[in-house]
Parts: C-alpha cells; structure tokens; sequence
C-alpha cells in the first residue's frame, strides 16, 4: 500500500532565507568598495606626486620674478608680470649655449654607452653559474659601498697618463663601466627573473650569446632600460663634482658648472640662478615623460612569444 509522502519527502530543502542586512551587503556592495579603494588610492597619488611637482613649480615661478627680487614671503601662484626674457639674461651672463652643448654632447655619449656596458655586464652576471656568480655578486655589492671619493684621486692620474684630463672624455670614462655597479645589479636582477627554460630554448634553437641577449634578454627588460636610461641621464647630466675636479678649460665646462658661476656672479639674485636651474631640470622631465609608456608597458613573456 503506497503511502503519501511527508511533507518535504521528494522536494528541495528551501533555501535558508537572507535577511535584508545581508542583502544589503551583498554583491552590490563590492563596487562600492572598490571605487572607494579606488578613490582613495588615486587621492594618496595626488598628495604624493604634489610633494614632488611643488617644488618645481616653485623654482619655475621664482624665475619668473624680476631681476633681483627676493623670493616671495607668501604662496605665490603665479607672478603678476611674468619675465620670460630671464632665460635669455642667463644666456648673456655666462656661455651657456656652450656648457649646453658640452653637456649634450657628454649625455649623447655616456647614456647609450653606459646602457650597452651595464646590460651586457648584467646579462652576463646572470648566465655565470655558482659560485662564481655569487662571487661577482659579493664584489659589485662591495664596489657599491665604495665611496666616490674614494676613487678620485686615482681615476685623476688615469686621465692625466691618458691625456684625457682636460677634455669631456673623463666625464665619458665611467660609462665604459656601466655608469656604476648599481646599473649592472638592476639589468641582473631582471634577467634573473626570467625563467633559465627560456635562454635554454634558445640555446637549442642555436642562438648565441649574442643573439640571446639582442633578441629575448632585452626585449623582456624594457622597463628597466628605461630605468637605467633615466638614472644614467641624471647622473651625467647633473655631474657637477667630475668637472670640478678634471677641466680646467672654460670651453669644457657643462652646465651645472654654469649655474655655480651664476650663482658666484650674483648670489643673492634668485630669479636669475632660478632661470638657471629650471633650465637645467626641463630636460630631465621631458625625458621621464618620454619614458612612461616604457616604465607602465607590459611586457611579460607571454605576451613576448604572442607577438613573436
């Protein structure tokens, strides 16, 4: 005899039922969440970035200020009657025109030389096996702690056997060194993260080192060339304490040497040493602005071997 089944017997069990708080903070709540994340992510790079832009606004408005006038007391936004014919008065006090052609000419070298140096040193840093990598490794962290005073006298009497200790060649001289150790460590540790399967592929297919390194050791470092290329240019570009030391000529000096003789011709006009320094600095930031696709690109394996 077939009985009737209980009640709930050959049914579902009904689900638990969601009060209206949990409802609430279900996943409607999410987005919420991350556009406040969001929000105050991008609020805390805005405070940042300012600490960093406000200065350089400061000095470029300064340098808009006429001649001789003391900086302003009070935040001043913008001058009332900006003096662009400042940059022309640095022209006319001190040749810049030729420190700035020295200073391009060092860059032009040193930069590209330096990344050649210094990403070769790192990818061979990289395929050396142990112990001898941890060895190179242990050395170039001691070079780096080595203070550059340390080796001003002696790179002195290199450039005066070479002859070279009145020309811009001995500001050209540490880029055949990979500009520093430092360099060198970052383009190591960049090929260090990339898998050994992959050089080792590339061995099987025939390459050589050189092919290695030209065809897939580089391409996956972008962003660190850009690193490097930036740090390199700042280095050379700013050098004030080399020319000091090694030229002697007026007609050799760089620019950073011109803003220290504006300022000993009048140190107490800020507008005018201002001028000076904004001048310096444009290069430097068009140059980062340049490189920004490069530091925010994506260039993860995968993506290399999608494109071939």
């Amino acid at each position: 005899m077939m009985t009737s089944p209980e009640p709930g017997e050959g049914h579902s069990p009904t689900p638990p039922v969601r009060g209206r708080a949990f409802d609430r903070a279900g996943p409607s709540a999410r987005p919420r969440r991350d556009l406040a994340r969001f929000v105050v992510s991008g609020l805390v790079g805005v405070a940042v970035a300012l600490l960093f832009v406000l200065p350089l606004f400061w000095m470029a408005v300064v340098s808009l200020r006429p001649l001789g006038l003391p900086p302003p007391r009070t935040v001043e936004w913008w001058p009332a009657d900006p003096q662009w014919g400042n940059y022309v008065e640095i022209f006319r006090q001190v040749p810049l025109a030729r420190y700035l052609l020295n200073s391009v000419l060092v860059v032009a070298v040193s930069v590209p030389l330096t990344l050649l140096t210094a990403s070769l040193g790192g990818f061979g840093l990289s395929q050396v096996r142990d112990p001898w990598r941890n060895r190179l490794l242990i050395v170039a962290v001691f070079l780096l702690m080595v203070p550059p005073s340390a080796v001003w006298l002696f790179r002195y009497q290199m450039l005066s056997w070479a002859g070279l200790l009145v020309t811009v060649w001995s500001l050209i001289l540490p880029a055949f060194a990979g500009g520093g150790p430092l360099l060198v460590l970052l383009f190591f540790w960049t090929f260090r993260r990339t898998p050994a399967e992959i050089y080792e592929a590339a061995r099987l297919e025939g390459a050589d080192a050189w092919t290695t390194y030209r065809e897939l050791a580089m391409p996956l470092a972008r962003p660190t060339v850009a690193a490097v290329v930036m740090l390199a240019f700042v280095q050379f570009w700013n050098d004030f304490t080399n020319p000091v030391l090694y030229l002697y000529r007026p007609q050799t000096y760089t620019l950073p040497i011109g803003v220290q003789i504006l300022k000993q011709l009048d140190a107490t006009n800020w507008p005018l040493l201002m001028a000076g320094a904004t001048f310096m600095t444009i290069p430097i930031i068009l140059l980062f602005v340049a490189l920004q696709p490069l530091f925010l690109s994506d260039n993860s394996i995968a993506a290399l071997l999608e494109k071939g």
